[in-house]
């Protein structure tokens, strides 16, 4: 297991340092893990994981429209 900092998410998945605080807190994105008192990393399968989420629901998406076609 290996944990990322932000400066890695944040090229790793294209989001701004907002976007991925605000996923956070919407549940929508990987939480954080605190590493000290002023340092947070993230899990980077879990974050990886999210990222083939992404693509899977783009991948749904167009499948439908397709059909619906």
């Amino acid at each position: 297991m290996r944990l990322i900092k932000l400066k890695e998410v944040l090229n790793l998945t294209a989001l701004s340092r907002a976007s991925v605080y605000r996923l956070m807190n919407d549940g929508k994105f990987p939480v954080s893990v605190s590493l000290g008192e002023r340092s947070v990393g993230w899990v980077e399968e879990e974050v990886l994981n999210w990222i083939e989420e992404r693509i899977a629901a783009r991948d749904d998406d167009l499948n439908t429209s397709k059909a619906a076609a």
